[in-house]
């Protein structure tokens, strides 16, 4: 199901409930109002107020940090999948020094290598499955590609070492990569964050509203905003994305193995 299907889905239950809610609680408070009563029932305590507003400040607070260990964390994955990509597109380029054999050799383990994370192991990670150890094994035969070539001139020696360095660096991005691909939030945050919004949502059933449309559309806006951005918290919980491999450009932008 698409990411935009499931938010639209979301808003409009939302207001749905909360606007059918509140057309029954007004119908409910006419039908007890006696003829000819002239007291004010629909007046809102002022603590009711105080107390509504101070729910919403704190429940805002809370899902601005959430959003914000999210993001955080979603940009950290993907500075690290860049880190990768990156160290192996050095390789590449470093191995022109070498013979036409190593080269040939090399370049086509680093393709095999790519291939298997693009197209086997980000299908894994989105759906958070455990990666399996062909990586690892794909990685560790370009890193022999290397340490077994015993330098022959002055080019390959200064070669030698940052090739290695590079990667022992997409080595270090890959295991990163692979504790960050589960979920960003425990779920106590996630009942927390739930249970705040039903708290939110239902104070405003407090404030006796509905009786005209304004009202109506403000509290089926202010539902709607919330079920958004608890969309956005779930959404940026998958570091790497939850429709697809979109987040591996870094991949195929340096390798056409990715593509």
């Amino acid at each position: 199901m698409s990411e935009w299907l499931v938010l639209a889905l979301a808003m409009a239950a939302a207001c749905a409930v909360v606007l059918a809610a509140t057309l029954l609680s007004h119908r409910r408070r006419e039908a007890r109002a006696l003829p000819g009563d002239d007291d004010d029932s629909d007046a809102t305590p002022d603590v009711l107020e105080y107390m509504t507003m101070m729910v919403g400040v704190v429940y805002a607070i809370v899902l601005g940090l959430a959003i914000a260990g999210v993001w955080e964390a979603r940009s950290t994955a993907q500075d690290d999948v860049r880190r990768e990509a990156q160290a192996l597109y050095e390789v590449t380029q470093r191995a022109e020094v070498f013979p036409p054999d190593i080269q040939t050799e090399l370049r086509k383990d680093i393709d095999r290598y790519v291939s298997h994370v693009v197209h086997t192991e980000w299908p894994l990670m989105t759906s958070g499955d455990e990666l399996p150890d062909r990586g690892a094994q794909l990685l560790d035969t370009v890193r022999s590609d290397v340490a077994q070539h015993e330098p022959s001139n002055e080019l390959e020696a200064q070669a030698y070492q940052p090739m290695l360095d590079q990667i022992s660096i997409a080595d270090d991005a890959r295991n990163a990569r692979e504790q960050n691909a589960g979920a960003t939030l425990p779920g106590v945050v996630w009942f927390g964050l739930i249970i705040g919004a039903l708290v939110t949502v239902g104070l405003i059933f407090t404030m006796h509203i509905g009786r005209s449309f304004r009202e109506l559309l403000l509290a089926g806006l202010f539902s709607a905003l919330i079920a958004f951005l608890l969309f956005l918290v779930w959404d940026f919980d998958a570091p790497f994305g939850r429709s697809g491999s979109d987040s591996a450009d870094a991949f195929r932008q340096l390798f056409s193995a990715a593509r």
